[in-house]
């Protein structure tokens, strides 16, 4: 566990982030995006408020869900060397990625090794921090989303909006004309049955041409070296059943003890995400096909990928960012996600959960506006089925960013990126003054009788507020006078 590298495959989400101000003015710009945004938040909404009627057990259940992955990753270093050791007695090869570059090659070399030139891909976000399916195209391997919306989204050359639901930025119409753009026998329709069963018959012939299947992890049971995929459309199975190499790419964080802390957390994942009381499928794979077994891949490799994660656990704090499953409620309740929508973020994962841990993949740097990205209403963290605390980590992130460095031992890259000498001193000038009663008063009354001088632009504070004008008394002032007409 060392310092976190920035990688040449990181580059292009960097570079978005950088850009964060600009996509926020393009896509609040873009009528249709809101409308898209607006109506699928309000309906994942009421999913699951529908899908936790009793509030006691919801509020039972993720305290259970918390506590359950803090003991986990109390235990973290333990826990995945557990994994690792019967993952390898029960047939399953264990590969450690510290970076995302790291963990790319290590799969290709395992595509290349079989003569693989065909990969489908089940949904993992994980492969999305690597651009896995950019470095396998520059080798000449097909790399095919078999995730209805992730598959969307490939064809029109995006990356995912949201965590659970890829293309929610798209409405039928425009999966409509993209299918039309892309595929040649495509007989034009909106209705949504039939444009699902359009890319359901062009993927079930790329599952049986496939020499490998790529998948992520939701939970990997370190007691009993299982790896656990939760899924709705039955093309995780696909992926994990039918080509003869599987390779699961997954953070270290999603180790887990025991078994039995998997149905609590499945419960809570599900209910979360999609409303749903249990997902359509719900896949355990614990090694490789068995003699006598008729379906399976014959060999199986998991990818254990820190890309910044080992940072975010030495810090006893943030730490508790890692206890996410992913289920992408905080974003379906973000009042700013829901306005600029998921590509405006720039990052792999966007909203409030992005906004935390992206700063620990990517440093600071690129995403120093991120964290400042959120009005604070703590809508993410009351809603969070395993009480991440967002917005109290949103802070520490804006501290993070423009902390003073002393020399001691960086807790992330880039931190200290967006302080300001002059802004620093400016608070160190209003924190003299309101430490002293007398220079408090002198300084409220020169202010109040140069009113008018006040400049009506102050940068971005008045970018999207009016500036704020001093009023023509003193609050003293105003009082004093009060009292002494009383008195009369």
């Amino acid at each position: 566990m060392s310092a976190h590298q920035v990688t040449p495959n990181e580059s292009k989400y960097a570079a978005s982030a950088r850009n964060f101000r600009n996509n926020v003015a393009r896509d609040l710009n873009n009528a249709e995006l809101r409308e898209n945004f607006h109506g699928a938040m309000h309906y994942l909404r009421d999913k699951r408020s529908a899908a936790f009627p009793q509030q006691d057990e919801l509020e039972t259940l993720r305290e259970q869900c918390k506590l359950i992955k803090q003991r986990c990753l109390a235990k973290l270093p333990y826990l995945l060397e557990q994994l690792e050791e019967n993952l390898t007695s029960n047939g399953i090869k264990v590969h450690w990625a510290e970076s995302t570059s790291q963990a790319n090659d290590i799969i290709a070399t395992l595509i290349e090794e079989k003569s693989g030139s065909q990969v489908v891909k089940g949904k993992s976000m994980v492969s999305e921090e690597t651009a896995l399916n950019d470095f396998l195209e520059q080798r000449n391997i097909e790399c095919l989303e078999s995730d209805m919306g992730e598959y969307i989204v490939q064809l029109a050359k995006e990356h995912p909006s949201h965590i659970i639901m890829p293309a929610i930025h798209q409405n039928k119409k425009q999966v409509a004309d993209l299918f039309k753009q892309n595929i040649s026998d495509f007989s034009y329709t909106t209705d949504v049955d039939e444009l699902i069963n359009v890319g359901r018959n062009i993927l079930r012939d790329k599952f049986c041409q496939a020499d490998v299947g790529v998948t992520g992890v939701n939970f990997a049971v370190a007691e009993t070296g299982t790896l656990c995929l939760v899924e709705n459309e039955g093309n995780g199975q696909m992926c994990t059943t039918v080509p003869p190499l599987h390779i699961a790419i997954t953070g270290i964080e999603k180790v887990v003890e025991m078994l039995d802390d998997v149905p609590p957390l499945l419960s809570l994942l599900t209910r979360s995400a999609t409303g749903q009381i249990m997902s359509t499928y719900f896949n355990m794979i614990s090694h490789p096909r068995q003699i006598g077994e008729k379906d399976g891949a014959q060999e199986v490799h998991l990818v254990l990928l820190d890309n910044g994660r080992s940072q975010a656990f030495a810090d006893e704090e943030l730490r508790q960012t890692l206890q996410c499953i992913r289920c992408g409620a905080c974003m379906n309740h973000c009042p700013v996600y829901t306005r600029i929508g998921g590509h405006a973020y720039g990052t792999v994962y966007p909203g409030p959960i992005g906004q935390i841990v992206s700063p620990h993949m990517l440093g600071l740097e690129p995403t120093k506006d991120l964290p400042t990205a959120s009005s604070l209403c703590g809508a993410c963290g009351e809603v969070c089925p395993v009480k991440i605390p967002i917005p109290k980590l949103l802070l520490r992130l804006r501290q993070e960013s423009v902390k003073k460095q002393d020399g001691n031992s960086q807790v992330m890259k880039g931190e200290g990126v967006g302080r300001s000498n002059i802004e620093a001193m400016v608070w160190k000038a209003w924190a003299g003054v309101h430490r002293h009663s007398s220079i408090y008063n002198f300084s409220m009354w020169w202010l109040t009788r140069l009113r008018k001088l006040m400049p009506s632009k102050l940068g971005v504070w008045t970018s999207v507020r009016t500036a704020p004008k001093p009023a023509a008394k003193t609050l003293h002032e105003r009082v004093k006078k009060h009292q002494s007409s009383g008195a009369k």
